[in-house]
């Protein structure tokens, strides 16, 4: 494998090893602590531990910074490598060193959310790193599926990602709230994020049977997906004469 198959493989790496496990256990204690609120309300003496509702929302901000992180780092991967590649950074610099700016100010944005104490922080921070993730999504370096949006790793991971910005900055807004709006908001969101989560599962692994090798980029190149056809080459094949070790048997 090479240094570039590596880190081509870094992405997917982390969403497997850190963020689908957290999705699990965050997906369990939203559904503790549902049970203990209907409970309590019913006037029974519930069982669940009130520490779920913490452990609920300490791991689900733990989400939010691995999903928001995972959907920067599938970004910068292809962004950057084909800048190198490309040498976008001598030939088209202020493009490249918005990028690279834009990336900085949505790390800081993100950041900044978690510290806000007013509610007009949050929701500004939150609608900046928003905006940043769309904006670096938008580069031509990334592959987005525009013809297949409906079926896109790239677009079920940015609307993913921004739902959890968003989980985030209503999190106060929850616990302030007697009507009980903005948990219902949340309850909803979040099982729409869900639904993406497991679309993303799907994409992710259709996408990583289509990426090849750095080695066979070459030879893959100039097949064509709509047809499903590839020119017919004779590298991988080298015909070989067996009648002479026929006519000797």
């Amino acid at each position: 494998m090479e240094l570039e198959d590596f880190f081509a493989l870094v992405h997917p790496a982390i969403a497997v090893i850190v963020v689908f496990p957290l999705i699990g256990i965050v997906t369990n204690r939203a559904w503790l602590v549902r049970q203990r609120r209907l409970q309590v309300i019913d006037g029974e003496k519930s069982k669940i531990p009130p520490v779920v509702g913490s452990e609920h929302v300490a791991i689900g901000n733990w989400l939010s910074i691995s999903v928001v992180g995972v959907a920067l780092l599938g970004m910068a991967y292809p962004i950057f490598s084909r800048f190198l590649k490309n040498n976008v950074f001598s030939t088209d610099s202020l493009r490249a060193f918005f990028v690279v700016a834009i990336f900085i100010a949505t790390i800081a944005s993100f950041t900044f959310l978690f510290k806000a104490k007013v509610k007009l922080g949050r929701n500004i921070f939150a609608a900046l790193t928003s905006i940043g993730l769309i904006v670096l999504g938008a580069q031509p370096e990334v592959f987005r599926r525009d013809n297949e949006w409906f079926f896109s790793h790239y677009y079920y991971g940015i609307a993913a990602a921004i739902l959890m910005i968003i989980s985030v900055a209503i999190t106060q807004d929850i616990y302030k709230d007697k009507q009980n709006r903005w948990r219902n908001i949340h309850i909803i969101l979040n099982c729409f994020a869900l639904l993406l989560f497991i679309g993303q599962g799907m994409t992710g692994a259709r996408d990583l049977l289509s990426i090849p090798y750095s080695w066979q980029k070459e030879y893959l190149r100039p097949c064509d997906s709509k047809t499903r056809t590839c020119p017919k080459s004779t590298a991988f094949y080298v015909p070989i004469n067996l009648e002479p070790i026929y006519s000797n048997l």
